[in-house]
């Protein structure tokens, strides 16, 4: 009996989870009270202060269900670091163009990352999650675009602490855009022609270049 009860309690948070969801997508995050999301979900208010502290609880715990692209950037180093750092570069965005445009929660709780949170309470330990991923994420591109230098994938003068974060805020923002407006193409066909877009402006731009330094 009880391990049914455990099984109906996780039913129900994530019943609850789903119905935040759909209330923050469409309100945003800090104007919706736990009321209209427990109404959603077709529990008490009580049943959602049984599952979560507050809104801000409940928040980070929908943001949980997705990882942020800089954290899929990230996780697990492997071979193809020191062999193909542009090939592992390009398989992680492909997995985050793929799964954005497939998944549709995925693209929902991005949509309320981007656009909907508010600066507010709620949104403040999810807003140092973002923070911290897009530091480390812009570390770990530029680990892998000096590597690129080394292997002669990349040119020898490229300015990897201006590339780097060019590249990552870039692909960012090619997100940002796409989940306002899902239906005019598909991110994972196109995503990918966006990223070697992005890799030959870092091949070609002369802005890009580290300029030598002058003759004494």
């Amino acid at each position: 009996m009880a391990r049914r009860s455990k099984a109906e309690a996780l039913e129900t948070r994530e019943t609850i989870l789903d119905a935040a969801i759909e209330v923050f997508h469409q309100h945003g995050v800090a104007r919706p009270s736990l009321t209209e999301v427990a109404r959603l979900a077709g529990v008490t208010r009580g049943a959602v202060y049984g599952h979560f502290r507050n809104k801000a609880d409940l928040f980070n715990a929908l943001c949980d269900r997705i990882r942020l692209p800089a954290e899929t950037l990230c996780e697990g180093l492997d071979r193809l670091y020191e062999e193909d750092p542009l090939a592992l570069l390009r398989e992680r965005w492909a997995f985050v163009f793929r799964t954005l445009n497939d998944n549709h929660q995925w693209r929902q709780i991005m949509e309320i990352v981007f656009h909907r949170c508010e600066l507010v309470t709620e949104s403040g330990e999810i807003r140092e999650r973002i923070l911290l991923s897009r530091g480390e994420g812009d570390e770990h591109i530029a680990r892998l675009l000096n590597r690129a230098v080394e292997l002669g994938q990349l040119p020898q003068q490229l300015n990897v602490a201006i590339a780097a974060p060019l590249l990552h805020s870039s692909l960012i923002g090619i997100l940002e855009d796409w989940v306002l407006q899902p239906r005019d193409y598909s991110l994972a066909e196109v995503g990918p022609d966006y990223l070697e877009a992005l890799l030959d402006m870092l091949r070609l731009s002369p802005s890009l270049q580290r300029h030598p330094a002058p003759s004494v």
